[in-house]
């Protein structure tokens, strides 16, 4: 059995690879079911990661489901891939989203065959990540997933495409190359670039020792490591001030491409911290701690006060994105400060478990909310044509059923208690309060404007009065429904039962702090 659950991770990583070449070699002329055939390989990795869910082991907590292969024995890699409940979580959000994404790209007209391969193509690049338990397999399927995404903002996106799609590969190329020398580093020093065998050597070198192999100062070489790693993971979180990138993207990625881009290529970065960061530079995390938590503060506050200051409905939801994913971010300061710490400080562990279990599921929240406010953009810019929100008013009237969807995805963005952007939230500020106090604070600037920009986006769009030009806008479509419904279903239950993904997650946090 287990055997046959090892090899249900190698199936849901590839299967989207060899469905992207199967979707490749088809007729471009046949679009229709280019699109379907797209649809139905999308749900399989859906129901491959729905079966190593319900087969977890919660009481173990640990890696499980993992497969070691030989890969380049000479410096010491291997195909090691495995899920905990933090990965899991991870790879369960990608898989939910990639299918509405690619139902929602069935409006794509243009080089329909290449859109769904590139976007199969991205799927195994993001599921082999987060399964990832080798330095060298991480970063290529790191880099892997930069590249379909280049071309999908570069060929199907707005009008500012070519700069933005240019603007996202060299800001995550740059910190790459960094990501790259210091992995080098550490596999050529270790003589292996396992992650669970690193966290018991690289670890424990002592600071004022020699590196191995290389000679060079421990404590130079670590400091150095450890911050080629944090820039590379701060600029895709995206992190203040890191962020710039970010909008430019989203406002000119197709609405397929801007989900999935907010969804789970945010939280690589995130995931990349709380993965990798924390648990190999435990001494430099514990003292840059209060930095971090400084950025994340900075992201929730002047995130929300760039949201609120938009008048691109796209834009605004971008500028969103900076704004939540520093709660993500003041969580893994809790964490980094706390794992760094020597000694079991009273108190401590126990805000850190809470603040690490409200990042975790934060980006779940944020991936799932973030996700249905680009849809629902791109449902009202696919009939206005247009993203000016001063242009908008009264829609409400003549698309009610959308007026109620968009009602009820801003709240849960906002983090209205009920809905799944309150818990992740209220964890992280938990979990923060006794150990940042100051810079959680000052974050609640951030939580007003939230406010603020939430309302804006709503009263421009469906309240006020009609405008003569939108009095016969068509309402949505099935497909539409069955692409927001999903999400909206995810919304409420983490909102009012999350213990159904909080236990998985925090079953392995508690495990990483024991």
């Amino acid at each position: 059995m287990d055997a046959i659950l090892n090899n249900l991770l190698i199936l849901t990583i590839f299967f989207p690879l060899v469905a992207s070449l199967i979707i490749f070699v088809m007729p471009d002329d046949a679009k229709n079911t280019i699109r379907r055939l797209a649809f139905l390989f999308s749900l399989v990795p859906l129901v491959l990661t729905l079966v190593m869910w319900f087969n977890y082991d919660r009481v173990d907590a640990g890696m499980q489901f993992q497969t070691i292969l030989p890969w380049f024995p000479s410096i010491g890699s291997s195909f090691h891939i495995g899920l905990d409940g933090i990965s899991l979580a991870m790879v369960l959000l990608t898989v939910i989203l990639i299918p509405l994404a690619i139902l929602v790209s069935f409006e794509v007209e243009d080089n329909v065959r290449t859109f769904m391969f590139l976007f199969l193509l991205m799927e195994t690049a993001m599921l082999g990540l987060f399964a990832s338990l080798d330095l060298i397999i991480f970063f290529i399927f790191w880099e892997f997933g930069l590249v379909p995404m280049y071309f999908l903002i570069k060929i199907w996106g707005g009008q500012d495409r070519e700069y933005a799609s240019f603007k996202f590969i060299i800001y995550t190329m740059a910190g790459s190359l960094g990501l790259l020398l210091a992995i080098q580093i550490m596999g050529v020093s270790m003589g292996t670039f396992d992650i669970p065998e690193l966290m018991n050597t690289w670890v424990t070198l002592p600071s004022d020792g020699v590196l191995p192999n290389v000679g060079l100062p421990v404590d130079l070489v670590k400091t150095l490591a450890f911050w080629a790693f944090v820039i590379a993971f701060a600029i895709k979180v995206p992190i203040w001030p890191f962020h710039t990138w970010l909008p430019d993207a989203h406002t000119q990625a197709p609405t397929g491409g801007s989900m999935i881009l907010a969804g789970v290529l945010l939280k690589l970065g995130a995931y990349g911290f709380i993965r990798l960061v924390i648990p190999l530079f435990p001494d430099q995390a514990l003292t840059t701690a209060g930095i971090l938590a400084i950025l994340g503060m900075l992201s929730i506050v002047l995130g929300a006060y760039a949201a609120f200051g938009q008048w691109d409905f796209k834009r605004l939801v971008a500028y969103s994105s900076v704004n939540h994913m520093g709660f993500v971010v003041l969580g893994i300061a809790v964490m980094a400060y706390a794992y760094g710490m020597p000694g079991d400080v009273e108190g401590l562990n126990y805000s850190a478990i809470i603040a690490t279990n409200g990042a975790v599921l934060q980006m779940f929240n944020h991936g799932v909310t973030a996700a249905g406010m680009f849809f629902l953009v791109g449902v009202i810019y696919s009939r206005t044509h247009t993203r000016d929100l001063k242009k908008y008013g009264g829609i409400w009237t003549v698309m009610p059923v959308y007026g109620m969807i968009l009602l009820f995805t801003s709240m849960a963005s906002l983090g209205l208690p009920g809905l799944n952007g309150f818990v992740g939230e209220f964890l992280v500020v938990r979990g923060a309060w006794p150990v940042f106090t100051v810079q959680l604070a000052l974050s609640m600037l951030g939580l007003l404007m939230t406010g603020a920009y939430i309302l804006k986006q709503i009263g421009e769009t469906l309240h006020g009065p009609l405008k003569p030009e939108w009095a016969g806008l068509p309402r949505m479509t099935l497909r539409e429904h069955l692409v927001i419904w999903p999400l909206m279903v995810l919304m409420l239950t983490l909102g009012v039962w999350p213990q159904w993904l909080l236990a998985v997650i925090n079953d392995t946090v508690t495990k990483l702090f024991s």
